[in-house]
């Protein structure tokens, strides 16, 4: 499992209660697995497993659910898909194709908004599976509140059971943190350039340029160095990254990139720090 050293609380956790994944007649205990990894990586903690066909525990679960073990130890198995919803609230049932149950047809987005809601109230909700050749039949919807179906290419629909899980969580996720990531550029630690400095780049840069004779014709100079400063600015330069580039410079110039004295440091343009991260 990797870990972050810095990441925002926002996205850590949710006080909404996740939903749970039933998983109906699954035939491999791979897909088990992978579909709990899938569940672990947004928050899914509550795996339902009816009749597998190579029945549980399974180590090739465990193993395909690359250390997902909480999810992996806390799998319940019923032998019927009523005795699987029986505690829950609101389901949806999960299909690439048009049935005969007249149900509502939602795509993820839209079932996860339903589920958060549900999960805000401490209703406990479920997302149901079906089989990997042949998904659930027309009795098994007909147990769910809504259908959800995802936004494939109609000819050519079918998802694996994990592919599916993931896609689903990853929507219940996105609604119920409000898309909070893991992390972000710290700027504490990574802070903006000031403009002084970006400044001072660029006339060290465009004095390099001109020690060469890159600007030819010399009428062309001040559009050559107006696109130059836009393709820096577009960058969002931090203060190391401006450190770094005028140290870089001061190499190609074959001056001194750590000198010893101030004046050698404000004629090479170089902090004496050109190490990056």
């Amino acid at each position: 499992m990797t870990r972050n050293a810095n990441i925002d609380p926002a996205a850590r956790s949710t006080d909404i209660l996740p939903p749970c994944v039933i998983l109906c007649e699954p035939q491999l205990g791979e897909n088990i697995g992978t579909a709990a990894r899938a569940m672990a990586n947004f928050g899914l903690r509550d795996l339902r497993i009816v009749r597998p066909r190579d029945g549980w525990p399974s180590e090739k679960a465990r193993a395909a659910a690359s250390r997902a073990d909480h999810v992996i130890d806390a799998v319940k198995v019923f032998d019927t898909v009523e005795e699987a919803v029986a505690d829950l609230s609101f389901v949806f049932a999960t299909t690439a194709r048009m049935r005969e149950v007249a149900k509502p047809v939602r795509g993820p987005d839209e079932a996860a908004e339903t589920l958060v809601a549900h999960g805000a109230r401490g209703a406990a909700t479920g997302y149901l599976f079906g089989r990997e050749r042949w998904g659930l039949n027309n009795d098994e919807v007909a147990l769910a509140n809504e259908i959800v179906t995802l936004p494939v290419d109609p000819d050519f629909a079918s998802l694996n059971i994990a592919q599916a899980v993931l896609v689903c969580a990853y929507e219940w996720r996105t609604k119920a943190n409000a898309g909070a990531l893991p992390f972000r550029l710290d700027e504490t630690v990574n802070p903006p350039a000031s403009k002084d400095d970006v400044i001072r780049l660029f006339e060290h840069l465009e004095g390099a340029l001109d020690g060469v004779n890159f600007f030819r014709p010399p009428e062309r100079r001040p559009s050559m160095v107006r696109n130059l400063r836009n393709i820096f600015q577009k960058a969002s330069l931090t203060d190391q990254e401006v450190k770094t580039l005028r140290g870089v410079i001061a190499a190609l110039e074959r001056r001194p990139t750590r000198p010893h004295d101030g004046a050698e440091a404000a004629e090479a343009g170089d902090t004496g720090d050109t190490a990056t991260d």
